[in-house]
């Protein structure tokens, strides 16, 4: 029987990934995180996902390995990891009063074969103010994450609404990971 790896070091997506099994090691990839040039902004995460997968699996090949990806839209923009707290709120306001995409790309590895599929989630934020963004930005919270925030986090306080699988906002598609390891 093969083990399942999860090519990834997020400390929520391991916590996500017991929900579908107890039975899995994590082996986080290093590979370097780029895409082809005028690659569509819904299709990164699947990219990203992909290449992370596929380092793990040349060297853990008797393996089902998982490997996944967040991104957030907004506006067409692609919002990743802020590097500082500048980005952060630049993030944050660009978030402000608006709807935005997060989408998970999955690949999952097992006997050579490549299944590569994605999680689209809308969510709109409340209009928020200079000194609510301030204040989550010195938090600290925001700096691990995708877009700026953790919905499971504080950042839930800026949640207007949500479309989809609230799971793949936290950086894991839980259902359908579970139903695609079960057809595979």
């Amino acid at each position: 029987m093969s083990s399942i790896i999860l090519a990834s070091k997020s400390p929520r997506r391991q916590e996500l990934i017991k929900f579908i099994t107890e039975d899995f090691i994590c082996i986080p990839s290093n590979v370097t995180e780029t895409v082809p040039e005028n690659t569509k902004p819904e299709n990164i995460a699947e990219i990203l996902a992909s290449l992370k997968a596929n380092d793990i699996y040349k060297t853990n090949s008797g393996n089902i390995v998982i490997g996944c990806d967040t991104v957030v839209i907004c506006n067409n923009q692609v919002l990743g990891k802020p590097e500082n707290q500048q980005k952060a709120k630049e993030m944050l306001k660009m978030l402000s009063g608006n709807k935005h995409k997060v989408i998970t790309g999955c690949s999952v590895i097992k006997n050579n074969k490549e299944h590569i599929f994605k999680c689209v989630t809308e969510v709109e934020f409340y209009k928020l103010s200079d000194e609510e963004i301030d204040s989550y930005v010195a938090s600290g919270e925001p700096f691990d994450k995708a877009g700026a925030y953790g919905i499971q986090g504080k950042g839930s306080l800026f949640v207007k609404g949500i479309s989809g699988d609230y799971f793949n906002v936290v950086g894991l598609p839980v259902s359908m990971l579970a139903r695609k390891l079960k057809e595979i």
